[in-house]
């Protein structure tokens, strides 16, 4: 199992809106992302860097892998 790396809040977002999430608003220090076809919705929190435990939840609850997710974000 690839391990996931630490991330600020706008790179999750920027990787989950590559997977075809897309920001519907930004209230306060959250992100609400939603997809076509999904029942769930992320909120990602705006922070410099996310804690593995949240991000790995916010990664399940999009029903992607890790390894999807790494491949999404930037090298």
């Amino acid at each position: 199992m690839s391990r996931l790396p630490i991330v600020s809040g706008r790179a999750a977002a920027k990787a989950f809106q590559r997977a075809g999430w897309a920001l519907v608003r930004w209230r306060g220090s959250h992100m609400i992302l939603t997809k076509a076809g999904e029942e769930a919705t992320l909120s990602i929190p705006d922070h410099h860097e996310l804690g593995r435990g949240l991000l790995r939840a916010l990664v399940r609850d999009a029903g992607m892998t890790v390894e999807e997710f790494n491949g999404l974000l930037p090298s």
